[in-house]
């Protein structure tokens, strides 16, 4: 789940935090063998032409009718109109591209209308507005007024043997109790072929889960997972969070799984097998804000591509070829991204470093250079600063090759690990890479990604010019975990990709926005998960066995 600051005014200006759940029925089917396999893209617009994307869910296989378990977390303006756009794709690549997917329908509506209803169910239209089928969408709002989480570790035991030829493949599903029925609010991951599971440990907001009223009934499925879509149900149980968290001070809570259906035909029938929660605890999930006002600093990096593949910089066909008027999309790109990240670095001093060029005085190729030419003090003062070096570096290199990013990660990794001695949320690097795309290390990055993602760290990576970008889009791994050549999975996405030319003719502010989407929540998720506080937080948490009743706008 991504919170992510909406295109609007500036954060102090925000009233509340939504969360959108979303589901689908009848979907269209656009797989000859199997059925599709859906992703809901968010898009908004608040001015303009331009639609920004927010945020992906979870890719659900082989199902016409999802019911998506990530919600999109975002700000919401009472006194803006916030369009927004819901797009259903059918995923069949690894590389999660829209552009290779078939498109299954879309639905316009403003954040308003979702807010005040606190639930639509629309008919899906294509893109020229004709129906998509019978495929309908429902949107649920729901207020987020309480920043508490539930820690989970859960395992099982004996669960029912679902499979001819192996064993169950056993998920679960959280549901809260919501005036409509029951309303989902988690999903775990699948543990292949194991009768006694062990998942995960994994969070779910306490509003999510039960409104924040502790006493208030969950329900939790068990499901037998199924690559063709129709999972066989393995049991159930409810309780509440009061009755989990009494029975698991001692040592855990155990519950029956029964499935009601085998009950009313066996005699004798005892359960479907045992639901073990070992810890069951809630905390404060600190915000963006939270870390920033608490003295969190963000380090920003540049790293500029001087790789051969741009052209020669004196050509006007050149990507660094700077015109009369002093713009190049390198350039453009520093500006406007820069422009936004520095409020948020209190010294405003940037390292920026160069990769693949010929540099002075050696003329050895360098994947990893100071564009100061000063290796003890590679900072520049400002975003002028980095625009200044970048001007006095370009006449004194040679664009060479290969592309190698792995060299620029591993650099501000190594400044992440150090902050990673440190036992609150003190710093947190943002390194941005602005390439042609052409990349020569692919499983050397892939490795550097995949160790920076265990660290306090987020890439973004802006393509300019026109080349093929897909090698982008798979490092970006917007729904399908990144891994290394070895195998080894990401601990979390921490790489966003923007093509540069999509935002060229638009205002400045909507690449910044774009580019920058991801980081609030990759910042907050980091520190949450690694439970690292704020450095200035002596934030007490609240009483957890009062039930909550807050006065919320969607009433």
């Amino acid at each position: 789940m991504a919170a992510v600051a909406s295109p609007g005014p500036k954060v102090t200006d925000c009233v509340t935090k939504v969360a959108l759940s979303v589901s689908c029925e009848n979907l269209l089917d656009m797989d000859a063998f199997s059925k599709s396999d859906p992703l809901c893209v968010l898009f908004m617009n608040s001015s303009g032409p331009h639609w920004c994307e927010i945020g992906r869910t979870e890719k659900i296989q082989n199902c016409l009718n999802p019911k998506f378990s990530k919600p999109f977390v975002i700000d919401y303006y009472f006194e803006m109109v916030q369009k927004l756009k819901f797009e259903v794709y059918d995923i069949d690549s690894k590389s999660h591209n829209l552009q290779e997917a078939d498109f299954l329908g879309e639905l316009e509506c403003t954040l308003g209308q979702v807010v005040s209803s606190k639930k639509i169910t629309k008919p899906l239209v294509m893109k020229d507005k004709s129906p998509a089928g019978k495929g309908t969408i429902t949107i649920c709002a729901e207020e987020r007024t309480d920043n508490r989480v539930v820690e989970f570790e859960v395992s099982g035991r004996k669960l029912d043997k679902k499979d001819f030829f192996g064993k169950s493949d056993p998920f679960l599903e959280f549901y809260k109790q919501a005036e409509t029925g029951w309303q989902l609010a988690h999903r775990t991951e699948v543990v292949k072929n194991n009768l006694n599971p062990i998942w995960r440990p994994f969070r779910i907001p306490l509003q999510s889960l039960c409104g924040g009223d502790v006493e208030k009934s969950i329900k939790i499925d068990c499901y037998d997972y199924n690559s063709s879509g129709s999972h066989d149900f393995i049991g159930s149980f409810a309780t509440t969070l009061s009755q989990i968290q009494q029975a698991s001070q001692t040592y855990a809570a155990e519950f029956e799984c029964i499935n009601s259906k085998k009950k009313q035909k066996k005699k004798g029938y005892k359960n479907s097998g045992v639901i073990i929660v070992k810890q069951c605890k809630i905390v404060k999930d600190y915000t963006f804000l939270d870390f920033i006002m608490g003295g969190c600093q963000i380090n920003f990096t540049i790293a500029i591509d001087f790789t051969g593949s741009n052209g020669d910089p004196s050509s006007p066909q050149s990507l660094h070829y700077i015109n009369p008027g002093g713009y190049n999309e390198y350039l453009a790109a520093i500006w406007a991204v820069g422009n936004v990240i520095q409020d948020y670095d209190s010294d405003k001093l940037f390292p920026a470093l160069g990769f693949g060029a010929k540099i002075p005085p050696s003329w050895q190729v360098c994947h990893e250079f100071p564009i100061n030419f000063n290796p003890s003090d590679p900072f520049c003062a400002g975003i002028e600063g980095v625009v200044q070096a970048y001007h006095h570096c370009l006449p004194q290199v040679k664009l060479y090759g290969p592309t190698n990013f792995s060299p620029v990660i591993n650099h501000v990794a190594h400044f992440g690990r150090q902050a990673m001695q440190q036992e609150t949320a003190k710093q947190y690097y943002v390194l941005l890479i602005i390439t042609d795309g052409v990349i020569t290390d692919m499983d050397e990055t892939r490795s550097a990604i995949v160790n920076a993602s265990r660290l306090p760290m987020s890439i973004i990576i802006v393509g300019v010019g026109g080349a093929d970008f897909s090698a982008m889009e798979f490092l970006d791994g917007d729904d399908g975990i990144l891994r290394s050549a070895a195998g080894e999975a990401a601990m979390r996405d921490i790489v966003q990709f923007v093509p540069f030319r999509q935002f060229q003719n638009g205002p400045q502010e909507m690449l910044a926005q774009s580019v920058l989407a991801e980081v609030p929540g990759q910042v907050v998720s980091f520190f949450n998960t690694m439970r690292l506080k704020p450095p200035q937080s002596d934030t007490a948490l609240p009483d957890l066995s009062a039930s909550l009743h807050p006065h919320t706008l969607l009433q």
